[in-house]
């Protein structure tokens, strides 16, 4: 691993329940020892990628990033075009619905509007959407270039409950019976009494930049409601891919 991609691969363990990291924490989320650590985050911080706090010594992501994700979203405005959709399918379907982006090798919500019952499923800013369970993550695979779908069927798959796809044949047929079905499901195979569908949103070459995806409680997830579900969530993809110059994917 070259010392650029060592750097850039420190800002993805900050998310919205770990903004801040101290040096020891950072060395250890990493694996990484502190020398190296430490020379890394200077490396950042020069650019302004990450900043650290005068008092407490903890380093945050820089205000680089959002001047870049600023200029990111002037030019492919994903949130911007995909908001309207995401408030009337979460007000329409009751539940929370969140939109998710590639970047690199990571898929992570980058929109999230929140249902309205005090029994809801909640999902965070930038939190990150394993691929072989969640169905984010499967409606992305199944709408993707095959390099890129190939390289994730041959790493490790992730198991955070129960229900977590290990097993890379399965792995492979659930994509296939999402992409014959037009969206994934998930029946709590990311978080425990949780059930989701989701369907890829295209770019204007065809593949997946990202997912669209209906959160709820696995107490209002019955048949009638997941299949409604995954209707509405298929037309809202469709709807933010043609606002995005997306076509039909030829995989």
């Amino acid at each position: 691993m070259s010392t650029v991609v060592k750097a850039l691969s420190l800002l993805d363990h900050f998310d919205a329940r770990s903004p801040e990291f101290g040096l020891v924490e950072m060395a250890k989320a990493a694996d990484l020892d502190k020398a190296t650590t430490r020379r890394l985050l200077v490396a950042l911080a020069s650019k302004g990628f990450i900043e650290q706090d005068a008092t407490t010594r903890r380093y945050r992501l820089g205000a680089a990033l959002v001047r870049l994700a600023r200029l990111r979203e002037a030019h492919f405005p994903l949130s911007d075009i995909a908001r309207p959709i995401v408030e009337a399918l979460c007000e329409s379907s009751g539940e929370t619905v969140h939109v998710s982006e590639i970047a690199g090798d990571v898929l992570a919500s980058v929109l999230v509007r929140e249902s309205a019952f005090a029994n809801r499923v909640s999902v965070d800013i930038g939190q990150k959407l394993p691929f072989n369970c969640t169905a984010s993550g499967l409606a992305f695979l199944s709408a993707v270039q095959e390099a890129f779908r190939a390289a994730v069927l041959k790493g490790p798959l992730l198991k955070v409950t129960p229900n977590s796809i290990t097993s890379a044949a399965q792995f492979k047929k659930q994509i296939e019976e999402t992409r014959a079905r037009g969206y994934a499901l998930s029946d709590q195979g990311f978080e425990d009494g949780v059930v989701s569908v989701a369907a890829p949103i295209l770019g204007p070459n065809g593949s997946a930049v990202g997912a669209i995806s209906i959160a709820s409680p696995a107490v209002r997830a019955d048949a009638g409601a997941i299949k409604r579900h995954g209707t509405a969530v298929k037309e809202a993809a469709r709807r933010i891919s043609l606002s995005l110059g997306g076509r039909a994917a030829a995989l």
